[in-house]
């Protein structure tokens, strides 16, 4: 049976958070980052450790059918790789920095400076939009020193919490893009692998449906029972089953994280007693 090769990075923070989601999907994978290819057990999948920035190439040439890669890489090589799913982690943004110093109103500033940067063609396109010329200087990797050696008036990098920024002495200015891991494919995936692929990405929308819900189990009298209904979302319709209690009832639904507090407040001023909010595995729907 053909198996789906799917490409993740060889470390760092989207290289485990990559690796969670597939044991969450049932991908137990044999060996860990030591070697560049490792086969799954009991599924037809082969990972692939690279390079972060080498995957978009291996992607386009067919080496792999499929990638967890963050979405500024994408844009950064400027491939026309498909992306078939946004999987919410390893979040980041694309930012210009200068020194805390620096009197900074518009990217206008910017003009005629020094900008280190990792992401030339992201930066360039940035500047062209908006109609800035600026010297850019490559760094692979210390970006945040530029300015502090000399080397650049300011730079433009991947930021996740600031913190690097803050203690290099620099302040962000400019967001230039917000990234976050995709599920990209190959533009030669053959359609035996596309099948895999499929039952893959289904498993993944499961477990995201799960991360950004959360079960939620209430008591309250009959008599309110219809204003509860009302306040929650649920997915068809919230379960209502009668307590030993007479009068009252148990009742069950899904809420999103996103709303939780609000949800939370509104079921107590209708009368819900007794709340009990639960995490959710996965969601198949």
């Amino acid at each position: 049976m053909s198996k789906l090769r799917i490409a993740v990075q060889k470390s760092g923070r989207l290289n485990e958070d990559s690796m969670r989601i597939l044991k969450d999907i049932g991908i137990s994978i044999d060996n860990g980052k030591d070697q560049l290819k490792a086969s799954a057990k009991g599924f037809p999948v082969e990972v692939f450790y690279l390079r972060n920035g080498d995957i978009p190439q291996y992607l386009k040439d067919g080496v792999v059918d499929a990638a967890i890669i963050g979405e500024n890489v994408l844009i950064e090589k400027g491939e026309t790789i498909k992306v078939v799913e946004k999987l919410g982690f390893s979040t980041c943004r694309v930012c210009i920095a200068v020194p805390k110093g620096d009197k900074y109103k518009s990217i206008k500033d910017l003009e005629g400076k020094r900008i280190a940067t990792s992401y030339p063609n992201t930066v360039q396109m940035y500047l062209d939009k908006n109609g800035v010329n600026a010297n850019l200087h490559i760094i692979n990797g210390s970006v945040e020193i530029a300015p502090n050696i000399g080397l650049a008036d300011a730079i433009c990098d991947i930021v996740s919490s600031g913190s690097t920024l803050f203690k290099n002495n620099l302040k962000e200015v400019e967001t230039i893009l917000k990234s976050e891991a995709v599920l990209a494919v190959s533009p030669k995936l053959n359609a035996e692998r596309q099948k895999i692929l499929d039952t893959i990405q289904f498993r993944i929308q499961s477990v995201l449906k799960g991360r950004d819900s959360k079960y939620v189990l209430l008591n309250a009298p009959n008599d309110k029972i219809q204003d509860i209904i009302n306040v929650l979302p649920g997915m068809k319709s919230p379960s209502v089953l009668p307590l030993a209690r007479e009068g009252w009832s148990s009742v069950h639904s899904v809420i999103s994280k996103n709303e939780f507090w609000n949800v939370i407040d509104d079921l107590k001023a209708k009368g819900a007693e007794g709340i009990l909010v639960c995490p959710i595995e996965k969601m198949v729907l």
